[in-house]
């Protein structure tokens, strides 16, 4: 992990095409401005590991049943 100080209105580059800007800070609380192109999709962390748990369960719940033993006597 690389770990960068930073102060307000100063930026982290990634790559060539993402920015984090921090905005404000207020405490014990950062906040940070993020640009990236519209493809890439940014998340607070808790957010996108319930995007990933939904995503899961809808491929779980759409996968072919192969595996189960009903389908095994069907083919038999």
């Amino acid at each position: 992990m690389l770990v960068l100080s930073r102060k307000k209105d100063e930026k982290i580059m990634i790559g060539d095409s993402i920015s984090i800007m921090v905005v404000e800070i207020r405490g014990d609380k950062v906040r940070l401005g993020i640009e990236a192109p519209r493809e890439i999709s940014v998340h607070r962390s808790e957010v996108y590991e319930a995007i990933k748990r939904q995503q899961q369960e809808q491929n779980a719940s759409s996968a072919p049943a192969s595996d189960s033993p009903s389908s095994e006597a069907a083919q038999a």
